[in-house]
């Protein structure tokens, strides 16, 4: 089940009742992040919301995605290589890496919790961030 950043509307009455502004930069920021699924970069939200209301700065589409995030909207995802992406599925997933063109796409693991983990001695997890590096099926074909 895949939960989606909630509707900008809902977004925009969150924001509101905690006091956090609500500008037409940010009103068009989580239209473009509601149902987007390319865990997309903020440079990415940047070049494409520049291009529906030039003089968006950069700094807006960060505060923008660190407050969505601090939310719980977002999930903030640190690829080994490349920049930083947001996630709007917050559901519980995780991704498979493309290492040729370095696509990051949603994935499901079945009984994630039956894993065993050997490690720190009294390490208590919560939670588990899987990655699954491999080649996607349009660089295969390439």
């Amino acid at each position: 089940m895949v939960l989606d950043v909630r509707t900008p509307v809902e977004l925009t009455s969150d924001f509101r009742s905690r006091g956090l502004k609500v500008t037409p930069q940010r009103q068009l920021l989580f239209r473009l992040l509601y149902g987007n699924m390319t865990h997309p970069t903020a440079e990415a939200l940047f070049a494409q919301a520049s291009e529906l209301m030039p003089g968006i700065s950069l700094r807006t589409v960060y505060q923008t995605l660190n407050d969505l995030a601090a939310l719980g909207e977002l999930q903030v995802l640190h690829p080994s290589s490349g920049s930083t992406r947001f996630d709007p599925n917050v559901d519980d997933h995780h991704h498979a890496r493309c290492r040729t063109c370095g696509e990051l796409h949603d994935v499901y693991v079945d009984r994630v919790q039956d894993l065993a983990m050997r490690g720190p001695v009294g390490f208590v997890a919560e939670r588990a961030n899987i990655v699954f590096d491999g080649v996607c099926a349009d660089c295969q074909v390439g």
